[in-house]
Order: structure tokens, then sequence, then C-alpha cells
């Protein structure tokens, strides 16, 4: 019974999307360990870390997807999340180099020592041990989305002013976290990783464990996002979305509803940006920068905002196009390609590469039975309103 459920809740689409990152879960590494460099079929260390990345985007748009496509909250800085979330993993592996740095410092790392620091500043105690770090990667995002979610929706704070100020936050973040006396490595942020876990996170079977928790984590993500829009709650949240000043006269706490899936989206985003720092092996400001909540935007609408499977599929596709467009004498175009997809998708792709997608299946579905109506002599087959009120 409650197999049938879940096989309803996650529908034919997403049942789909779950096997292929099944499928690629078990395909990359096998692979990338298994089989000799020569062959044909083998998938290098690099691609293995690169396809590692586009799934830890894909996370990133459907948490993103879950707060827009469902609720129409266009945030702007959701980049933010993802990279406090990526610091709270960077500093858990800095605590882990000790000795081996630079400095030899067994307590701080090689560019405190540089900067003169006496002692371990309060904001990195605890980050030696993994449970502690894991949990700073979810409730630091989401808590920074509690207090900035609880303030802004509870002022009634919507549309292009809302996604202003998410916008203002992660470029507040990024201008801070510049500032060397902050304590997080300034501009050059936190790198030279050497352990995970106690496995060297530059061998190649760290790389490829670190590419399956990837795959499970994106799996795990679609589908608590699927459970949350497929319930009562998220018909709730597409209310809000459609119109949110009658959902509130229906007498719905619209405020409550939009904090929950805001801060919920932000622990996502951390936890993704968590999975990217280990696999990349560096995390700094720039990752703050707002045109990179710009450009998932751009991941989300291309895709098909209100898909989840759609926002992933935008995540992989664009930045896949990226490495294309930055490698090689394509580089000082990429940015042109980027705004002309985002007006390519704007005029003729409302709905996403899912929308043309679901709009061909269906045109073939309309002539297959207009054929079939022909070919029984019954002519051609009338459409039926979808509106029981209206007579047929």
């Amino acid at each position: 019974m409650l197999t049938m459920r879940f096989f309803r809740m996650i529908e034919g689409r997403g049942l789909v999307f779950l096997g292929i990152i099944a499928l690629v879960a078990l395909l990359v590494p096998f692979c990338n360990l298994y089989l000799a460099p020569g062959n044909p079929f083998h998938v290098s260390n690099g691609t293995v870390v690169l396809l590692g990345k586009y799934l830890c985007y894909a996370m990133f748009a459907v948490a993103l997807d879950l707060v827009w496509g469902y609720c129409g909250i266009l945030s702007l800085g959701h980049g933010a999340f993802f990279a406090l979330g990526g610091y709270a993993m960077g500093m858990y592996l800095m605590r882990q180099i000790g000795t081996r740095g630079v400095y030899a410092h067994p307590v701080l790392p090689d560019f405190m020592v540089f900067l003169n620091y006496k002692e371990l500043p309060l904001t990195w105690w605890g980050f030696q041990h993994f449970p502690y770090a894991m949990l700073m990667v979810v409730l630091v995002p989401g808590l920074l989305a509690f207090v900035f979610g609880w303030l802004a929706f509870r002022s009634r704070v919507t549309g292009v002013y809302l996604s202003i100020m998410t916008q203002a936050l992660t470029y507040a973040l990024w201008l801070s976290f510049f500032r060397n006396d902050m304590g997080f490595g300034g501009n050059n942020g936190l790198t030279d990783f050497k352990d995970i876990l106690g496995h060297n996170v530059q061998a190649q079977g760290t790389r490829a464990g670190l590419f399956i928790i990837t795959c499970i984590a994106l799996a795990l993500t679609f589908i608590i996002a699927r459970m949350i829009v497929a319930s009562t709650y998220g018909k709730v949240l597409v209310a809000i979305r459609d119109g949110e000043s009658r959902t509130r006269f229906l007498g719905y706490r619209v405020e409550h509803h939009k904090l929950l899936v805001w801060v919920v989206s932000a622990m996502m985003a951390g936890v993704a940006g968590a999975l990217y720092v280990p696999q990349v092996g560096i995390i700094n400001p720039s990752e703050f920068h707002p045109a990179n909540s710009i450009e998932a935007v751009v991941w989300v609408a291309l895709g098909g905002r209100g898909t989840l499977v759609g926002a992933a599929l935008g995540a992989v596709v664009v930045n896949w196009l990226k490495t294309v467009f930055t490698t090689g004498w394509l580089a000082p175009y990429w940015l042109f390609a980027l705004g002309g997809l985002f007006v390519l998708v704007t005029l003729a792709m409302p709905k996403g590469l899912i929308g043309v997608w679901e709009d061909i299946r269906a045109r073939l579905a309309n002539r297959k039975a207009i054929a079939d109506a022909k070919a029984s002599g019954g002519g051609s087959p009338v459409a039926r309103s979808p509106d029981p009120q209206v007579p047929r």
C-alpha cells in the first residue's frame, strides 16, 4: 500500500529521473575504477569530478525550484545558502589538515598562521568533528533563511522587492567573506584539503565514493521536494504562488507556509554546497557572487520551472554548455551564449525543456488518437472540455 502510494506521489517522470540517477551512480564509478584508461568506456578522474559538480548544481536547482516554481518566491540570492554549506564543509576539511600544512601548526589553518592569529576563532570551534560540521551544513543556512524569511514574509515583502533583498543578502555576504578579518580565508578562501573521514580526498576511490553519495543526496533531495509539493501543504504553496491575497483571505497563514519551504530549500542548498567542496577542492567568496544565483535561475527556467526534474536537467545542460564554451576558442563567447539562452527560453520555451517535451508527447498522442479514430471509421475525435460545468 505504501509502495503504491510512493510511486503515485513520485509519478512517472520522477521515477525515470530516479532510475537515471541510480544508473549513473553505478556506471560512472564502475567505469572509473574497474576499466583501464585505454578502454573506450573508461571514465577519467577529471570527468568524475566534473559530473559530481553537475549533480551538486542539480541539487541546488531542485532547491531553488521548490521555492520559485511552487511558491512563487524568485530568489536571486540562493547561492548564499549553497556557499555557507560549502564553507561549513571546508572548515571541517581544513581542521583535518593538522601538522601537514605549510606551517605545520597542529590547530590553526595555514592562512591563520600567515595572518598572525594567536588562537582559533570561536566560529571554528567544533569543526574538527564531522557530526558537528554536518550539523552546521544545514543549521547555518537554515538559521539565516529563517531570520531573513521571518522578517521579509512577516512584512509581506513580495515580488521584485523580495528578489532584490535576496540579492542584497548574498552581495553583503560576498563582500564580508572577502575580508581577512572574518577568519574564513579572505579572497583565497579554503583549499589544500587532505582528508575526509580519514580518507585521502584526492584518492580515486574517495572521489568515486563522493560521487555515489552525491547521487544518493540528489535522489533524496528530489524525493523530499516531491513529497512536499504532492502533499496538501504543497497545494497551498501553489495557491500562494497563483494568488497570495486570495489564499490569505481563505484563512491560511501564508507567511508560515512560505517560511517553512524557504528554510527547507536553504538547507537543501547547503547540503549541495557541502558535497561540492570536497569534490572541487576549494571554496572561496566567489561562490557568494550574485551572478551565480542569477545563473541558477537560468538553469531552472531552461529545464522547466515547477517540475523539479526540469530544474535538475537545466542545471546539468547549462553547466555542460558552460564547460564546452569556456574551453578553448569559445571561452570569450560564453556570457553571450548564456544571455541568448535566457532570451530563447523566455520567448520560445516559457515552459522549459520539460514543457517542450510534454507538448511533443501531447501532439503525438493527439495524432495517434486521430489516426485510430479514422481507422475505426469514427472520424476525427472531438476535443472534450476539461471543465465539468461546460456542456459536452
